[in-house]
């Protein structure tokens, strides 16, 4: 049995502050340290029930955080930043399940530490056919291409909330409750852990009964940006149609294709700051 692991790191037990996920902030070590525990956690939970083959893919930052030699079940590394599916490459039919460890809530979210989606600069909402949709919302675009359910989500409670829409039945390993973009309560990082290893088991146990994401099609990403310059570059893109002055749309019956248009449009928006 085959699990695909997209980890970010925001949602980690304890993160609040952005020099706390930054490379060369003073705790960072700290915080990948416990990023590593929970991402192993999803793993370990996922052994008890059965599971025999992980891929983590690094999708935080420049995306390569972790120890590729610290990581449980002798699970397989992705990273770097040069991924033409970001935070979903890797993924493709052959696995049985997938799990967003350390996720966090929208851009657009009321409540949701160190919230964005993708690019903070450009992106101030989107939405999956009229829902708003965070990184996991739209990363199931992927999984519903290729036929893999979601089983299992961990970071706050808005990010649970924001995914459960696109996922119906996803396990919820909810670590902290977001006071405001830069605060929250969190859990003692050994208890998020023990929360973390228990719903990966519980997933995975009943996996037979867990679904595909469920997004109709055909399907709508729209898009709402800070500045029409950002809605200026991505209205370049192939498939990106311009629906005013701050916003676009990206429609269709293929959610790989629309995703890619997705992602392409991010990595031209990145270049224009980058």
């Amino acid at each position: 049995m085959r699990i695909f692991i997209s980890s970010d790191m925001e949602g980690t037990a304890g993160v609040v502050d952005w020099e706390q996920v930054r490379p060369g902030g003073d705790q960072y070590d700290y915080y990948v340290k416990l990023l590593t525990d929970e991402v192993n956690a999803s793993i370990e939970g996922a052994l008890e029930s059965g599971a025999d083959r992980f891929l983590v893919n690094d999708s935080h930052g420049r995306m390569a955080n972790l120890w590729p030699g610290s990581l449980a079940g002798r699970a397989s590394y992705l990273s770097g930043r040069l991924k033409p599916r970001y935070m979903m490459q890797g993924l493709d039919g052959s696995f049985d399940a997938v799990f967003f460890v350390s996720y966090h809530g929208s851009m657009s979210a009321t409540k949701a530490t160190l919230s964005h989606t993708y690019f903070p600069a450009a992106f101030a909402e989107v939405k999956v056919n009229g829902r708003v949709a965070g990184e996991g919302g739209i990363n199931t675009l992927v999984a519903q291409a290729y036929g893999v359910p979601v089983v299992l989500v961990t970071g706050d409670s808005t990010t649970a909330s924001e995914l459960e829409p696109f996922c119906p039945g996803v396990r919820t390993a909810v670590v902290k409750h977001s006071i405001s973009r830069l605060a929250a309560e969190s859990l003692h990082p050994d208890t998020a852990c023990d929360l973390i290893r228990e719903m990966a088991r519980d997933a995975v146990a009943h996996l037979a009964e867990a679904r595909p994401p469920a997004i109709a099609l055909p399907a709508e990403v729209s898009i709402r940006f800070h500045n029409s310059d950002y809605a200026d570059l991505a209205s370049r893109v192939r498939g990106v149609e311009r629906t005013g002055d701050l916003t676009a749309s990206i429609a269709g019956e293929e959610p790989l294709e629309m995703f890619d248009t997705f992602i392409t449009a991010v990595l031209l928006c990145r270049g224009l700051v980058e």
